[in-house]
């Protein structure tokens, strides 16, 4: 789950970090209402699931109440990469040295959390790895150890920051990794963290994403996942417990587990067709999950087909073949559907398949013979 940037600097405010005072503000006059209660001058800020927002002139800095009403009016309802600003964020302004770039994150391939530190904040870190690579102090940390305030310090000094800002750093710093990991967080981004003119470390920028298998941890974080950006289909999808993200294609997908789901997609696109959807049923392909998928897919008007490729692992062939059926005769198909069913007891499931197969239910041995017949159908 991404969060806004108002959202994430609540979220590390919870962590004792420093972060500007601020409100967010759906319309004008309560950007006015904002700005007047913290005090001029502030900040209006474009808050949109996406980076330039400066460029996009999403962020603007208002030395009074006229300008915080021009500036409200102009973002509201901008374009920003394809995101609609719906709410900005009215901060108060702050006084700026130096800007710095912090950040952690899971590499993977390591096994260890990865910790980015840079004197170069401010701009994209694309950017500084690849003009100044030697300007980013990394550390990767062992999530069993966890982060202690001496590795701080000699990452802070490796990136070279300031006298001054040493023990801001430090500190903010060792909050950031408490919030990354007890927030159970894919990646936590300040950029900037700033040095102001009095010599404190401060939190200017937020970028937060959260864990989304995690929150029977966090009650909390229902608020988050209501602010989720979804179009109709992903609500329907969302609100039935499935993993599905729309796209733009004719061949809607279902598939159980998120591998088999994005080859799926994958196959699809490599035999010249067009996939509407990437969707997770999960482990489980009873009638109710089949029937929740089918519903959504079949509610998308561009889909054409559908492709049901199936690998039955826990869950049996028979049960899987079952589940399709009787969600067949709950939901009201428009698009005819192409099913690969493999696996535990697959030879079960096609056998009671094969009765009920038709110009509107077919069924293909390789998930690739069954994307090309599902392509088909849709053309």
């Amino acid at each position: 789950m991404d969060l806004f940037e108002y959202q994430g600097k609540q979220f590390f405010a919870h962590y004792g970090m420093p972060v500007s005072p601020g409100q967010v503000a759906f319309t004008v006059d309560e950007a006015v209402v904002a700005a007047e209660e913290l005090g001029t001058p502030v900040m209006v800020k474009a808050q949109v699931h996406t980076g330039g927002r400066g460029k996009a002139g999403g962020v603007k800095f208002a030395a009074d109440i006229d300008a915080v009403r021009e500036h409200a009016t102009k973002i509201l309802g901008l374009d920003i990469n394809g995101h609609l600003v719906k709410r900005v964020w009215i901060e108060k302004a702050s006084d700026i040295a130096e800007e710095y770039y912090a950040s952690f994150t899971l590499d993977r391939s390591a096994k260890k959390h990865l910790g980015m530190l840079s004197k170069e904040g401010g701009v994209e870190i694309e950017t500084v790895a690849e003009e100044n690579p030697d300007a980013i102090a990394k550390i990767w940390v062992d999530p069993v150890v966890g982060l202690d305030e001496a590795t701080t310090r000699a990452w802070v000094a490796a990136a070279n920051l300031p006298d001054a800002a040493v023990e801001g750093a430090v500190d903010t710093l060792q909050k950031l990794y408490s919030a990354y990991t007890e927030g159970d967080c894919d990646l936590v981004e300040i950029n900037p963290l700033i040095l102001t003119p009095e010599g404190k470390v401060h939190v200017l920028d937020a970028k937060v994403t959260l864990d989304g298998n995690s929150t029977f941890r966090h009650e909390d974080y229902t608020q988050f996942d209501e602010t989720q950006p979804r179009d109709d289909r992903e609500q329907a999808a969302h609100a039935k417990g499935l993993q599905y993200v729309g796209l733009d294609g004719s061949v809607g997908v279902i598939a159980n587990g998120a591998g088999l789901a994005m080859s799926t997609v994958d196959v699809v696109n490599q035999v010249g067709g067009s996939p509407a959807n990437f969707l997770d049923i999960g482990g489980g392909a009873n009638a109710d999950v089949m029937a929740g998928a089918m519903e959504v897919i079949n509610n998308d008007p561009n889909v054409k087909s559908i492709f049901i490729n199936i690998f039955g692992g826990i869950t049996r062939g028979e049960e899987v073949a079952n589940g399709i059926l009787e969600a067949m005769q709950r939901v009201e198909i428009d698009s005819p559907i192409v099913i690969r069913l493999d696996g535990t007891n697959a030879e079960e499931g096609r056998a009671i398949l094969a009765p009920n197969l038709s110009d509107r239910l077919m069924m293909e041995e390789t998930m690739l013979d069954a994307a090309r017949k599902a392509v088909e159908l849709a053309s």
